[in-house]
């Protein structure tokens, strides 16, 4: 697309405060794009991007602040979730994605871009239940909409990092629960930034598409991985069952704003989170890092970001 073009074309981000949505605006801004930002508490994005990027006061449960914040915009980038809730969070996503949908059907919203995750068929944990259904509505009740679907998220902040970097720092065994052997496909945060900007660019309706690394490598592996770029020796000790009590001991080692998250999240970690449909690859121009590499690049910002502070 023109650069002229760009400039017309507005696009919001939802979670602009959240890892993902705080690599996306600046990229995005990169690219030329009109951007506008939707956030509960607007101070927190203060200074952090460029000067016309505009910051809108908003919450997907609030149906008012969406038709304010959806007005003129060409394409909506939608990643929120509500994890971090002490409330029901299934049922909040459920509200929040209808909200979303219908108020940018109304407002004319050509297209939804959302960031979902790599799910099966069965047996699927509440988080990934949710994560699908949150893309089927904003599907069938809104605009045309993109779905990415992605596994691991690989880079400095995100929080399958921030757990394997923690749980290797600090212990040098491991009594590992059958869930660290489960296969995922991890991809870089560049990565993903790279396929959610390509979006952009797709004319046709409604898709999914699943995006994921080269590797296939369960958390076991990114924690071997990662002890050995750091220069450490672990040891792990399996154990054939999931353990809960086991694992909410180890997110008890992680900050409390992760450990929050992670509680919701364990029981995700039984179900295999791979790549089966490789559409993304044929239709993107986007070559994802592999897990060596993408972990370096993760420690190498976490270099950069020290000799900053």
């Amino acid at each position: 697309m023109s650069q002229d073009k760009e400039k017309d074309r507005l696009v919001l981000v939802t979670g602009a405060s959240g890892y993902v949505g705080g690599r996306l605006v600046p990229a995005l801004e990169e690219r030329g794009v009109r951007v506008r930002c939707l956030a509960r508490n607007p101070q927190y994005l203060a200074g952090r991007f460029y000067s016309d990027t505009e910051i809108v006061a908003g919450d997907v449960l609030n149906r008012d602040s969406l038709r304010v914040a959806l007005e003129g915009v060409d394409t909506a980038y939608y990643l929120v979730h509500s994890m971090g809730s002490r409330a029901n969070f299934e049922e909040q996503d459920r509200i929040g994605a209808q909200n979303f949908a219908r108020v940018a059907l109304q407002q004319g919203v050509r297209r939804i871009i959302y960031l979902g995750g790599l799910v099966g068929d069965s047996q699927l944990s509440s988080h990934l239940a949710s994560r699908r259904e949150v893309g089927a509505i904003l599907s069938s009740e809104g605009p045309a909409t993109l779905e990415f679907r992605a596994s691991i998220i690989i880079g400095s902040g995100s929080l399958s990092f921030e757990m394997v970097r923690s749980l290797v720092n600090k212990l040098p065994i491991m009594v590992t629960p059958s869930w660290v052997r489960t296969p995922t496909q991890p991809i870089a945060i560049e990565d993903v930034i790279a396929y959610l900007i390509r979006g952009l660019d797709v004319e046709e309706g409604s898709a999914i598409f699943e995006i994921g690394g080269p590797q296939q490598v369960s958390y076991g592996g990114l924690m071997r991985e990662y002890a050995r770029q750091i220069g450490v020796r672990r040891l792990m000790i399996p154990v054939p069952f999931l353990s809960p009590r086991l694992s909410s001991l180890w997110l008890g080692l992680v900050t409390p704003l992760y450990a929050r998250v992670g509680k919701k999240l364990i029981d995700s970690l039984r179900n295999e989170t791979i790549v089966r449909d490789d559409g993304a690859r044929e239709r993107f121009p986007v070559r994802p890092l592999n897990v060596r590499q993408a972990m370096a690049r993760a420690l190498e910002e976490d270099r950069e970001m020290a000799q900053i502070r």
